[in-house]
């Protein structure tokens, strides 16, 4: 377990709505479920997917008020579970708000074959949409093309002039009935199945499920342990498997810890883990969601990302990437990135976690920035002399981090004591490039290195560096012993 990050003091609230209209009670809009659910509490309704309902009350906020059509039965349901009967997002093929990249990572995924497909929003076309077909050529291999699904101003759809449709389920269902894969009516590939989606995580436990009693929760198999606390594995409520992170008494103050997870509750994105709920009296607990692979560093070191090659690992740093680009849009700081403090789940999924903590920590020895408990190595000169932490200090932790990506978990500056780190960079040292590591990456660590924060990238750009990197910087990379 490890301390994690903090917060500026300008925040945006991003208070998630929902994407549906509301719902007048007794009104006639049915919704369906996307995905099977357990019921977690006595108000929650199971069902499965496929079942409708009448929404009673959605008015507050992640979960709503339902009577299912087959049972007859009401309670609440997580909102992010349903959708609109007959509209675009009951659809299995509709990924919605999904960007190019996700949409890469999704179709590539093993197991999938050519023709796999998925419609999303348009990232740059507002009111437009975007096809993406998994495709396989001689020279690429396995890769994904993205096709711009035009609206006409009679409100048709097209990808092609020559092939109009009036509706978006008719576009798909023409071109998944095309006669054969190689006649595709302009596309590279017939349209075959649809890309498996994976069940989302609902907005916290429950309705009202914020500060859980202790009892609620069940520790059972202990992950880890730092100078803080512990990570355990655990149920709540008897249905609910769980991340606990328990905080020894005196490690920072309730009220300013329930103050902090008020705001980091908030700060909802896919490459961040959630924050379901908190124990708020001492020990205080911390319950997130569970991540299979468990920490990135673990992983390198000891589980299956030893194996990783360039592409994986260059890719979970976009991950990366996208989740603190979105720290940074918020203005918020996270104070202790590190492979440490990333989350990894299955098919390569990088969550950041650990956002929002490190400012509360009340340890004396963490506090002076000194000694062993403070992550002297991964932190920017400034932050770690005069406590200046800002976004731009998180970049330079960000280049360290890529450094145990490329190293599989290495600590950094190997051979050398905290004290010998900080005079080193003080004077101007920086790691040299990493074995294997291509000229191109060291350089964006390099950048990320800069002495004065301000020339230092941000992370939007990082993110698309990354995320273009096979074709932008290093077309030409062939895989070696290591990387």
């Amino acid at each position: 377990m490890t301390p994690f990050g903090g917060a500026s003091t300008s925040y945006t609230s991003v208070a998630v709505s929902s994407p549906f209209p509301s719902v007048i009670t007794g009104g006639v809009t049915f919704f369906v479920a996307l995905y099977d659910y357990e019921a977690r509490t006595a108000d929650d309704l199971s069902f499965k997917k496929g079942d409708r309902f009448q929404i009673i009350n959605n008015t507050e906020g992640d979960w709503w008020e339902a009577r299912s059509i087959n049972t007859g039965q009401k309670g609440y349901i997580p909102s992010n579970y349903v959708a609109p009967a007959d509209s675009i997002q009951a659809e299995e093929w509709y990924f919605g708000k999904m960007g190019r990249k996700d949409a890469e990572r999704h179709l590539l995924h093993p197991g999938n074959l050519r023709g796999t497909f998925l419609v999303r929003e348009s990232e740059t076309t507002k009111g437009a949409y975007s096809l993406s077909i998994r495709d396989w050529d001689d020279v690429k291999g396995d890769n994904v093309k993205h096709y711009k699904i035009r609206k006409l101003d009679n409100g048709g759809y097209y990808i092609t002039t020559r092939a109009q449709f009036e509706t978006l389920p008719k576009l798909v269902k023409h071109y998944t009935g095309m006669p054969s894969k190689k006649h595709s009516d302009g596309l590279c590939y017939r349209l075959t199945t649809v890309c498996p989606t994976v069940k989302p995580q609902t907005q916290g436990l429950a309705r009202d499920a914020w500060e859980i009693p202790r009892e609620s929760l069940r520790l059972e198999v202990k992950l880890g342990q730092g100078c803080f606390g512990e990570v355990w594995i655990g149920t709540w409520n008897g249905t609910t498997k769980v991340a606990i992170k328990t905080l020894k008494p005196g490690t920072m103050s309730p009220e300013a810890f329930l103050q902090e997870a008020q705001i980091m509750k908030k700060l909802r994105h896919d490459k961040l883990v959630p924050l379901y709920a908190v124990v708020s009296e001492e020990p205080i607990y911390i319950v997130t969601e569970f991540m299979g692979k468990g920490s990135l560093l673990d992983f390198l070191k000891e589980g299956d990302g030893k194996y990783l090659k360039l592409p994986q690992l260059v890719d979970m740093a976009a991950q990366i990437s996208d989740g603190m680009a979105f720290i940074e849009r918020m203005n918020y700081i996270h104070r202790d990135l590190r492979a440490a403090n990333i989350l990894v789940a299955d098919s390569l999924v990088c969550k950041i976690a650990d956002f929002g903590l490190a400012r509360l920590i009340e340890d004396n020895e963490y506090t002076a920035r000194q000694g062993a408990k403070f992550p002297i190595k991964w932190t920017a000169p400034e932050a770690a002399l005069y406590g200046r932490f800002t976004i731009k200090s998180d970049v330079w932790s960000f280049g360290i981090l890529l450094t145990e990506l490329v190293t599989k978990g290495r600590v950094p500056y190997p051979g050398m004591v905290n004290r010998e780190v900080l005079e080193q960079v003080e004077r101007g040292y920086r790691m040299p490039c990493p074995q294997g590591c291509p000229e191109s990456l060291h350089e964006m660590m390099l950048q990320c290195w800069k002495k004065e924060p301000d020339e230092r990238p941000t992370f939007e750009y990082i993110q698309s560096f990354l995320e273009d990197y096979f074709t932008a910087t290093e077309p030409q990379y062939q895989p070696g012993d290591n990387l």
